[in-house]
């Protein structure tokens, strides 16, 4: 406790230096301002997932990760095991994205559908479609078999926790009044997971080591001190099943299942053992496990590597050799100590967890129940939150968001996938893949406005190789320039359609969507290189392709055929079900984005050209976004009657969120149809369809329901009857759709920043969504706008107390702020911190070095 008090002491001193003195202390964006509602509060929170048992279902365990190598914590007593995962294992090799059949096909779709025969034009457009996506593996199991006499462990004693403040699991129990505790972590810049067994009886700890694995495999004891094991995916995936929404027509169409593989992505994997104090022994059992006797404590490391060696190099051809380099990142990590190596791993972590915290409270009544944090575990609270709507469970889950994008997310490793990193199945749902359609956008939606920015890089990489496959999709199936993808994807950058029916297969604008995040990176970061050398050029690809894409119809407008909205069927005219039709809503929403984008980019960058020139004459021939008749956004172009009003996807919401076009102060009538489109949608549906109607809720100012679709994601998730669910949270806080989807922890994370901060280029919106009685004060600090910016501010009793405002990326601009209908000017100059009251005067300035 001493030592906690003066850490917080040194932070508040560096921090009163910086300001006063101009001393160049670095600290973190949330500590750079503070306000006066802070002072006299117990500080930070403890952010901790929290069980009183060891885990009983795969989302029980507790999650870690360093962006590639991931770890799922299941804290057992007599026998443990740790599932790892590898985030470059799939099955598969590069493949052929390319239909030359697609442009004949292509011409009947749209014939059918200029003379209105769309179910004829479904039928006809499952023909466009391709062959399913690679599967996400698994890495395997560490195995830990510990003595008979853990069977009469003290219950009483036993927590497993996850402390989101370090990314570090500790599992403590005692057994015959020895001590054990168990500390893992995942180190990122060391390139591994570290596991520490101890107890406090000295030659008291026994146990056995192993790894196996689902895969193809072959473990076994290096040493008496290493496990390898090695292995190889397959490199013919198993066809698909439920998850993969195909039926058995669709699977025979496959043809048989074949028994000759590729060769597959290969494996190596290291695990490393270490006991101290020079006490106890090590034998080898078995010829492949590690046994331990006598000892104070252990050290565990694991690393691990495989042939990937991008998505345009196939297997057998890779040079990369995941032996030796395996073997040489665990010298590395050797080189240092157990407590060298936490360390540095929380070093790297806070320096990018710390530049954001929230503090949310109804008022005196939370102290009560903040004082349970320690004894709660994190499952009762979430029972519990239906009716205390404890909002210290609303920062953890925010919060956590963030933790997990840093774990799956790092510079140099793949992007997010359905599951992040974390899998425990050789058919995974859904196969494991990045979904186009909603779901790895959402994955990435936190991490501008929640100060991650890092952590897009893979998604900008990924980008990269799509554009590559995609230029030969797009030329081949449809006779266009520039690049394309679909609704899913893998490791291989897959670009061409699904297999299966047209209503998910047929999707282009995938990319489209993606390249959204090139242009919103550059406008919360104001990094104009990046702009120039990575966003541009894949911006400029994509809308080559939706130049040629759109078609000119009579009267000159500019539509797309086919089209369709995601996943979602009309009743057509003839009373026949369809998919496919013309300009979806979604389409012209994600490609006026994509235009307004790029004549944006052009405009910083200078460029003037024949393809802005195309742009700009096309922006106003796009069909708008048409109320319907019942007063809600048209899905379709024309107004079909739906089959399934309440259907998950919001995807003629896109203009509202995450797109711009939909917005309060410039289109209150549209706003207003988007307001009765999200109640005609209704509340229920998987975890990433509440999170995005809150974060649309959001956008719309409406506090009362973005409130409302927040607190429906608390429901606790049964895994044993879990398809009895509709979204809702595991006991770990992983998101159900059911089953896990990762997509909902990031999109409760940006809902939640949007209901506190909006911004565009030029405004800058303060509370717009905050529930004033559920949330009655609070500070949020360290939150990225637009325009490089970035804002804390604190509110009591509902109302906007002080906030803070700083560039330090040599960003300046003019920003409109805006509060409860007020508005006012601020002039923002790099380096400068400027505080504003609640009337939106500005109080302070102080010199940022």
């Amino acid at each position: 406790m001493l030592r906690k008090g003066f850490s917080i002491l040194l932070l508040v001193l560096a921090v009163e230096l910086s300001f006063w003195f101009g001393v160049g202390v670095s600290v973190n964006d949330k500590d750079v301002w503070s306000s006066s509602l802070e002072k006299g509060t117990n500080g930070v929170r403890s952010l901790e997932i929290r069980f009183d048992g060891a885990a009983t279902h795969w989302t029980d365990a507790l999650p870690v990760g360093n962006g590639r190598l991931g770890a799922m914590i299941w804290g057992g007593i007599a026998n443990d095991t740790i599932n790892l995962n590898e985030d470059t294992l799939w099955t598969g090799t590069p493949g052929d994205y390319e239909n030359p059949d697609a442009p004949t096909t292509l011409s009947e779709v749209r014939k059918l559908v200029d003379n209105g025969k769309y179910a004829d034009a479904t039928a006809v457009a499952a023909n466009l479609s391709g062959n399913p996506s690679a599967v996400y593996q698994l890495l395997g199991d560490i195995k830990l078999e510990f003595d008979e006499s853990h069977a009469a462990y003290d219950k009483g004693t036993y927590q497993r926790v996850l402390d989101l403040d370090t990314a570090a699991v500790k599992v403590q129990y005692s057994v015959n009044q020895v001590e054990y505790e168990r500390d893992y972590f995942a180190s990122y810049p060391d390139e591994v997971i570290v596991m520490k067994i101890s107890v406090n009886k000295s030659s008291s700890l026994n146990f056995t080591v192993s790894l196996d694995s689902k895969l193809h495999h072959h473990a076994y004891a290096n040493n008496n001190s290493q496990i390898i094991l090695d292995g190889r995916c397959p490199g013919r995936r198993i066809p698909p099943h439920v998850f993969g929404n195909s039926s058995p027509k669709e699977r025979d169409a496959l043809g048989p299942v074949q028994h000759t593989n590729p060769k597959g992505i290969e494996y190596f994997a290291v695990l490393d053992l270490q006991i101290g104090d020079g006490v106890g022994n090590v034998r080898v059992v078995d010829g492949r496990k590690l046994q331990v006797v006598g000892c104070n404590w252990a050290v565990i490391r694991l690393v691990a590597s495989s042939t990937f060696d991008g998505p345009f190099t196939n297997p057998e051809d890779s040079k990369r050799d995941p032996s030796s380099e395996s073997l040489s990142k665990m010298d590395a990590a050797k080189a240092h100590s157990y407590a060298d190596l936490y360390s540095r791993h929380v070093n790297d972590y806070q320096a990018l967890f710390h530049r954001v915290s929230l503090q949310l409270t109804k008022g005196p009544t939370n102290v009560t129940k903040n004082d349970k944090d320690g004894v709660m575990t994190t499952a009762e609270r979430v029972k519990s939150f239906k009716i205390d709507e404890d909002p210290s469970l609303v920062e953890l889950l925010f919060q956590y968001g963030r933790y997990l994008l840093i774990a799956c997310s790092r510079p140099g490793s793949q992007p997010a996938n359905l599951q992040g990193i974390w899998n425990k199945d050789i058919e995974p749902a859904w196969d494991g893949a990045p979904h186009l359609n909603i779901n790895l956008q959402m994955n990435y939606w936190p991490s501008l406005s929640c100060n991650l920015k890092e952590s897009q890089e893979p998604l900008f990489d990924y980008i990269s190789s799509l554009s590559v496959n995609g230029k030969k999709t797009a030329q081949v199936n449809y006779g266009a320039s520039g690049w394309v993808t679909h609704q899913v994807s893998d490791i291989w950058a897959k670009t061409s359609p699904d297999r299966g029916q047209a209503v998910w297969a047929l999707w282009p604008l995938g990319g489209a969507w993606l390249c959204t995040h090139l242009w919103d990176h550059y406008a919360y970061t104001m990094d104009k290189e990046f702009l120039r050398n990575k966003a541009y050029p894949l911006m400029e690809g994509c809308t080559s392709f939706l130049l040629d894409w759109l078609i000119e119809c009579p009267g000159g407008r500019l539509e797309t055929n086919p089209s369709t909205s995601p996943e979602h069927t009309f009743t057509a005219p003839d009373g026949k079900p369809a998919s496919v039709s013309y300009s979806a809503t979604m389409d012209m929403q994600i490609i006026r984005e994509v235009f307004s984008n790029i004549v944006s980019a052009a405009e910083e960058l200078g460029k003037s050209d024949d393809l802005i020139a195309r742009v700009r004459k096309a922006q106003a021939r796009l069909r708008p976004t048409t109320i319907a008749k019942d007063g809600s956004i048209m899905e379709w172009a024309k107004e079909f009657a739906d089959p399934e009003v309440h259907h998950r996807h919001l995807s003629h919401l896109f203009g509202l969120f995450p797109g711009h076009s939909i917005n309060v102060e410039q289109t209150p009538d549209l706003c207003k149809a988007a307001e009765n489109t999200l109640i005609k949608r209704g509340e229920e549906g998987p975890g990433w369809s509440t999170t995005w109607k809150a974060a649309s809720w959001a956008r719309l100012h409406n506090s009362e329901h973005a409130y409302r679709m927040v607190k429906h994601l608390f429901d606790l998730v049964e895994p044993s009857h879990e398809s009895d669910f509709e979204g809702g949270l595991y006991a770990n806080l992983f998101t159900a759709h059911p089953p896990f989807q990762i997509d909902a922890n990031f999109g409760f994370s940006a809902a939640v920043a949007e209901m506190l901060v909006q911004s565009s280029v030029r405004d800058l919106y303060l509370l717009p969504a905050l529930p004033r009685e559920k949330w009655a004060n609070g500070c949020a600090k360290g939150l990225k706008v637009h325009g490089g910016l970035t804002v804390s501010l604190c509110w009591s009793e509902g109302d906007l107390d002080q906030l803070g405002i700083w560039s330090n990326n040599g960003g300046n601009g003019v920003k409109t702020l805006h509060y409860r209908g007020a508005a006012a000017t601020a002039n923002i100059s790099s380096g400068i911190l400027y505080t504003f009251n609640s009337h939106l005067e500005c109080v302070d300035t102080r010199t940022l070095l």
